[in-house]
């Protein structure tokens, strides 16, 4: 029994439009997700979005329809299952409400889908629709104008068409008020042509008798365009003007209203009623994909590259009226020449200078465009992941070098590196679970902090006042209670021309402030020193901590002080130099003093690594630890904070520890001998984390650790969390629970302080870094403490497309690049990187030692192989002291290599017809060989290999999953791969991955999971070479790649995390497998909540989950459970809570209850 549930959803968008939707007096951006729509609204300064709806389908196409008197429009909607349905906005209830019941397409079986995409097709004036959804066939709506059923499609006819190819199809700006339709379309299937034909939608003037659409009779225009690779049409719209048809046109010249042919080197243009043509050559060939109206002259295109260019229609005014005499293209271009767009899905012209470039390959983006001066700029950028090629799974929790299991996604632990975009929009993205930060003030043009502190000012109950301390001074920020803000320039009697190391109010109403000099206690009221204590001659306080009855002092380094806050800042003192047993006296590195534990301290040192629990009284040491695992172990603790972060009923106090190299350790500490346990290490980052505290309303303390990964750790479930945030700038944390500003935190940057508001809600937290080629492959080495990634770059030069492929390794933390690319140059034409790996193969001395091996294609127009023709290779690299990859084998074949796996000190090769087990030898440091032990032949080529024990799961590219038994040789007979057991339906795979025991995990193109059993204990050998289907659903996203979870199993889980599953359209799904006990209980939720839960257009959710391809289509999904829908059950409102939960035996609130756990697991 299985369950799927999107950790991170679909961020793709291939589809936009602009409508008047919500309003009619404002038009809206309306987007498509895969199977979620998106409605968003242009504010200053960026967009907004205003309302997220779940479609039961992955959205296909979307258009714009304007029924007859309505102040809005109406959206259509349709899938990729050939379902259609109108959508209109209820202000009442503020939700999508369907027109009519959803329009099915009854196919006949043997017609053919259309070559190009589903196209849906709406005629300028919103009333007539035309869809091309079959090879040959047109599919002609309407909106009637008869008063009461403006908004319901009527189906006129369903035509055939002897255009079979098409390019690309528009209506025509009609002077006539009939609708006309333009196609541009290729006669032959293996041959580049461009033709464009034009005909009459209707026979008559009242538009119900659909055109028979006959070539010989009823096409208007016919004719070949000269640039074969031309794509797009553009209708362009009709001036207003009087012109009269004659018989003869020859001669006649092109008037503005018509229709633009775009091709890679040639513009041409027609004019709609005599057809007279104007043609424009590109000063450079482009591939344009995508355009948008700016107005009737000028129009934006997108090409593949992600540049953007303005079509410019030039006109002269004549007697007859504005003829056009040609087409320019004037490129638009950044002021900052390292910005880029995405390469465009569509493009949305906004109105007001705004363009929406919708993106399937990078980040979607909204540019303010200046078309008189060419230039544009970036006002707001949505955040893209698809599509995800690869990605690795990093356990940032497991760093003691232990066998340890991993750590589930929620708690922050794991964290995602994926293979993001195509080409230029190419990255690499850091996903992790995390919260984010909303902003609710800033204050600029402060800069270089060195510390944040809030206090309260006398006689508030509540924080009011920051200080903002630097190298120079200190600054101090009021706050009042409506939020207004003022800079004060005496405080309490504090010292504001110093550096202030701490500033806090005490338990007797006093103001503690320690500078590098001296400490002191001030009377809020008066601004009187009540005592102080100052630094001996020539020496430095040079760090501080305080709680409410101690401050511990560091002087130089080299001696702690403690100051009794009850009794007049009275010291001790304690000279560590003089305690060292080695001649290198040691340093003191960081300090804490304790808020719960008011006599305890902990003081961490540089010299030997280790921290030490103090009592502040009398500075004695009551326990000690070592930081260090091993003795070259570098490890120095840089900052310390002993803080309650679980509640007191669940466990003691934890020490955390931040050590030099970026690691932060926690432990447990005992409240009655101080002793430390449960170490664990995790990986914040390259570079020391601060720790901040937060103290919450419940006497836990919350920490904020700010370093190239900022993350705030918790206690959720008596585990520690270490969650993402958006504040990766912060230096300095400090909390601000103020009137004006309650559970707020204020943060400080190199440019500037703001106060945010920390979410409650955990979310996926991204963070990419532009590679600017495709990362096609990802690897994660945790000895190297780096990712081998596998790339493609494309760029022009000299109006040539060029390729390269390379394989590179980069930083685990900050994606770095390390050493020099590898280049894969071994082709003369082009070498490909097919996959990459990570593996510990045994060196020429026999130990292992962390190699990387890459597979490759060579990519060449010939297709005929001679016997000495290389086609792929395998490479083994290895990398050098100074971080640089060399190579040690390269393993040439007549094919490509398109996956690998180990099996043991075996390597195991997918190749272009057959699986393949090599066994690998290193002569030398710099050398070694493949040799090849075992062979099988799969149906037609192995797209992907997972491998499980003995066992090799091989998904081919049309039969599905096989399992291939490696049997290695024994008293001289040779090693074999035997057949154990197959899957016998036709299934496109692309990925599989082992379960557990005899389950795996497979998907296909059709975006179906398949959960496949083997029968070991089956009596007879037929029962035990069939894989059986035990679940089964449909996801509508293809799945790109699979990546296995070890994760230790709890026992009482509801549901067990297995594997992260990564989509095309940007999603990354959690798969795990449900407890036998939960089984029926959540099979029957997840039917009942389909009463219960509205779907735009009243699709079935069976219908939806169903599995499908060329060869099946069942009616419901089997035995899989849909995680997002179970989660639905929240959403509904108490009486439908009681109403889906009677008879079901558990109370509402233990659903609830079950759900939310669900819901936490992701």
């Amino acid at each position: 029994m299985s369950y799927i549930a999107p950790v991170h959803k679909p961020t793709s968008i291939r589809h936009a439009l602009r409508i008047r939707f919500l309003s009619p007096d404002i038009e809206d951006l309306v987007v498509a997700k895969a199977n979620r729509l998106e409605i968003w609204r242009l504010i200053d300064g960026g967009m907004t979005c205003l309302h997220t709806k779940l479609i039961y389908g992955t959205i296909a196409m979307l258009q714009r329809l304007q029924p007859k008197d309505s102040d809005t429009d109406l959206l259509f909607i349709g899938t990729d299952r050939l379902q259609y349905f109108n959508v209109a906005w209820d202000p009442e209830t503020n939700q999508l409400d369907t027109v009519e019941q959803a329009i099915e397409d009854t196919a006949e079986r043997y017609m053919r889908q259309s070559q190009s995409q589903n196209k849906c097709l709406v005629d300028p004036t919103g009333k007539f629709m035309a869809m091309h959804l079959w090879e040959g066939v047109l599919n002609v709506f309407r909106l009637p104008t008869r008063k009461g059923i403006t908004t319901k499609l009527v189906a006129l006819d369903q035509v055939r068409l002897t255009e079979l190819w098409m390019k690309a199809s528009t209506f025509l700006q009609s002077r006539t008020g009939h609708p006309r339709i333009a196609f541009l379309y290729k006669t032959q299937l293996d041959q580049e042509e461009a033709r464009i034909a034009v005909y009459r939608l209707t026979k008559d003037d009242k538009g119900g008798d659909v055109a028979k659409f006959d070539p010989h009779k009823e096409r208007e225009l016919d004719q070949v365009i000269p640039d074969p690779y031309a794509s797009m049409l553009i209708p362009v719209p009709v001036n207003e003007e009087k012109r009269y048809h004659v018989r003869n046109n020859e001669g006649a010249k092109a008037h503005l209203g018509g229709l633009l042919v775009i091709g890679e080197t040639l513009l041409t243009y027609f004019d709609s009623l005599t057809y007279s043509s104007v043609s424009s050559t590109l000063q450079d060939p482009k591939i344009y994909v995508a355009w948008a109206e700016y107005n009737g002259t000028n129009y934006l295109l997108a090409d593949d590259y992600g540049r953007l260019d303005l079509l410019t229609i030039e006109t002269s005014i004549e007697s007859t009226g504005i003829v056009v005499t040609g087409m320019a293209v004037s490129p638009l271009k950044f002021p900052d020449p390292n910005q880029f767009t995405s390469r465009a899905s569509s493009l949305v012209y906004m109105g007001d200078d705004k363009l929406f470039l919708a993106s399937h390959h990078g980040d979607s983006q909204l540019l303010q465009i200046d078309v008189s001066a060419y230039t544009m700029s970036l006002i707001k950028s949505l955040s893209n992941n698809a599509p995800i090629l690869d990605f690795a799974i990093m356990d940032m929790g497991n760093r003691e070098g232990d066998s340890q299991s991993g750590n589930t996604f929620s708690s922050g632990q794991a964290r995602l590196v994926a293979g993001c975009g195509a080409y230029h929009d190419g990255s690499l993205r850091s996903i992790r679970s995390g919260v984010g930060l909303e902003d609710e003030g800033i204050l600029d043009e402060i800069q270089d902090t060195n510390g944040l502190f809030t206090l309260k000012s006398y006689g508030a109950t509540q924080v009011d006042t920051l200080v903002v301390s630097s190298m120079a001074d200190t600054r101090i920020f009021s706050f009042d209670s409506e939020g207004g803000i003022e800079e004060v320039y005496e405080f309490q009697g504090m010292t504001l021309s110093k550096e202030t190391l701490l500033a806090a109010n005490t338990t007797e109403s006093q103001v503690l402030q320690i500078t590098q000099r001296s400490a002191a206690l001030l009377d809020p009221e008066s601004g009187v020193v009540v005592s102080s204590w100052e630094a001996p001659d020539g020496q430095f306080i040079t760090a501080a901590s305080a709680n409410l009855k101690w401050a511990l002092l560091s002087i130089d380094g080299s001696s702690l002080v403690s100051l009794n806050l009850h009794n007049n800042l009275a010291a001790v003192s304690r000279d560590t130099a003089s305690e060292s047993a080695t001649s290198q006296p040691d340093q003191i590195a960081c300090l804490h003093a304790a808020k719960e534990s008011p006599d305890t301290g902990v003081v961490g040192w540089w010299n030997s690594g280790t921290i030490s629990i103090v009592d502040l009284a009398t500075l004695k040491p009551l326990h000690g630890e070592s930081l260090r695992n091993t003795e070259d172990s570098a490890s120095v603790p840089r900052d310390i904070a002993l803080v309650q972060l679980h509640p007191p009923s669940v466990s003691g106090p934890t020490l955390l520890v931040a050590l030099e190299d970026g690691n932060v350790v926690s432990f447990n500490v005992s409240t009655t001998d101080y002793a430390l346990s449960a170490r664990k290490t995790v990986t914040l980052g390259s570079s020391p984390a601060r720790l901040h505290i937060l103290p919450q309303s419940d006497g836990t303390c919350n920490v904020f650790a700010t370093s190239e990964h900022a993350s705030l750790i918790y206690s959720a479930e008596g585990r520690i969390v270490y969650s993402a945030t958006t504040a990766e700038d912060a230096a300095y944390v400090a909390p601000f629970d103020s009137e004006a500003f309650p559970d707020s935190v204020v943060l400080s940057t190199d440019s500037h302080v703001r106060l945010c508001h920390v979410d409650k809600e955990r979310l996926t937290h991204v963070k990419s870094l532009p590679v600017k080629e495709t990362v096609r492959r990802v690897a994660y080495s945790p000895t190297l403490k780096a990712f081998g990634l596998g790339c493609i770059k494309k760029e022009l030069l000299n109006n040539e497309e060029v390729i390269t492929s390379s394989f590179r390794l980069v930083d685990e933390i900050i994606f770095q690049e390390l050493g020099k690319p590898f280049i894969l140059s071994a082709s003369t034409t082009l070498e490909m990187v097919e996959t990459v790996i990570r593996a510990e193969l045994p060196d020429s001395t026999g130990n292992l030692a962390e190699r990387f091996l890459v597979g490759t294609s060579f990519i060449t127009e010939d297709d005929v192989v001679d016997d000495n023709d290389i086609r792929g290779r395998i490479l083994v690299l290895g990398v050098d002291e100074d971080r640089q990859v060399y190579q040690i084998v390269s393993h040439n074949l007549k094919g490509a290599c398109r996956c690998l796996k180990i099996l043991g000190h075996n390597v195991v090769a997918g190749l272009s017809k057959t699986v393949v087990v090599y066994n690998y030898a290193e002569e030398t440091t710099a050398s070694g060989s493949l040799h090849k032990v075992a062979a099988y032949r799969p149906a037609s080529f192995p797209v992907d290999l997972d491998i499980s024990g003995n066992m090799i799961g091989v998904v081919d590219l049309m039969q599905s999953l096989t399992l291939v038994e490696f049997i290695p040789s024994q008293d001289g007979s040779r090693a074999q791969l035997e057949e154990r057991a197959r899957h016998y339906q036709q299934v496109w795979a692309t990925s599989v991955c082992h379960l557990e025991e005899e389950r795996w995990l497979a998907t296909d193109a059709q975006g179906n999971i398949l959960v496949l059993n083997r029968n070991g204990e089956a009596p007879t050998e037929q029962d035990r070479s069939r894989l059986e289907v035990t679940s089964e659903m449909n996801i509508g996203e293809q799945i790109n790649r699979i990546r296995k979870l070890h994760i230790a199993h709890n026992e009482n889980a509801i549901v067990s995390p297995k594997a992260f599953l990564a989509s095309i359209e940007g999603t990354l799904y959690l798969f795990g497998e449900i407890a036998p006990s939960y089984l029926d209980l959540l099979l029957t939720l997840q039917t009942r909540l389909q009463d219960y839960i509205y779907a735009p257009g009243n699709i079935s959710f069976d219908l939806w989950r169903a599995f499908r391809n060329q060869s099946r289509d069942a009616d419901s999904p089997f035995r899989f459970i849909d995680g997002e829908m179970i989660e639905r059950f929240l959403d509904l409102n108490e009486r439908d809570q009681e109403l889906v939960c009677d008879g079901l035996g558990p109370s509402v609130e233990d659903v609830r209850n079950m759900i939310e756990e669900l819901r936490r697991m992701h």
